[in-house]
């Protein structure tokens, strides 16, 4: 989930981490399209923090750390799935940032406050998808205050909730003669044998790289790097009768523990 983490930690660069593997068969139980499920696994336990605060916003739960002027402008991030960051209040409970790649908008996130400040909203789309309506609209609830004089935003915040629309979520996997092929809706794909080396991926932002070993006909271990460190450590597994994908991640450089659920379409 964020795949895991990537889909729950941090939706903002959500994407990610959406797993998938094959067997050397023509035909294997990972074939085919998969939608991930928010209901099905198990979040990082870890809460996502953020501030908005003297016109500075900053996610101190990110890897790395980001911190930008909150003015509307394109800042430069380093280290995350896109190049540069825009922050701006909308008004004392909303906010909302977009992350532009190679001057292109990747993602929007609008957050929300509630009244009570007890609950925060996150609904964050991708513009650049072919299914405008793809976007993932998660629930927060707060677990430490804002800081005083803060947006209402700001402070530490764990996962209650999430669900998908349009094609948000969605992977579609396909074997190949001596490993498989992956694709999502965020434009990240890849083709990779089962050997345990490392293969490119391209339009993943957050991993570069990915490679994959196979424990048995229904069990894939994938590794996913951003340049040469190890970001995430995965074990797919399907269900006996083939409608559900199972990834228990460890995300290596939070140490969050995560289990996510993909359901085949």
């Amino acid at each position: 989930m964020n795949r895991t983490s990537r889909l729950i930690a941090h939706p903002l660069f959500l994407v990610p981490l959406l797993f998938a593997g094959a067997s050397l068969q023509a035909q294997s139980p990972f074939d085919g399209m998969w939608r991930f499920n928010y209901d099905l696994g198990k979040a990082p336990e870890k809460p996502s923090a953020y501030s908005l605060i003297h016109g500075m916003y900053t996610c101190s739960s990110c890897v790395p750390r980001i911190e930008v002027k909150a003015d509307g402008t394109d800042q430069p991030v380093t280290g995350q799935a896109v190049d540069t960051m825009s922050v701006r209040a909308v008004d004392s409970k909303t906010v909302i940032r977009i992350g532009k790649k190679k001057g292109t908008v990747f993602y929007e996130v609008t957050q929300t406050a509630s009244d009570d400040g007890k609950t925060l909203t996150s609904t964050t789309a991708y513009p650049m998808n072919s299914d405008p309506k793809s976007a993932f609209h998660i629930t927060f609830t707060r677990v430490a205050p804002a800081p005083a004089g803060a947006h209402a935003i700001s402070g530490s915040w764990r996962f209650a909730g999430g669900k998908t629309s349009g094609n948000a979520g969605v992977i579609t996997v396909k074997s190949t003669a001596d490993g498989l092929s992956y694709s999502d809706f965020s434009g990240a794909s890849y083709t990779a044998k089962l050997d345990g080396k490392d293969y490119p991926v391209t339009g993943g932002g957050l991993w570069t790289s990915v490679s994959l070993k196979r424990i048995d006909d229904r069990t894939i271990e994938e590794t996913d790097k951003r340049g040469d460190k190890v970001s995430s450590l995965s074990r797919c597994t399907i269900s006996p009768d083939g409608t559900k994908m199972t990834v228990a991640d460890t995300n290596k450089l939070t140490g969050d523990h995560s289990t996510a659920v993909y359901e085949k379409q």
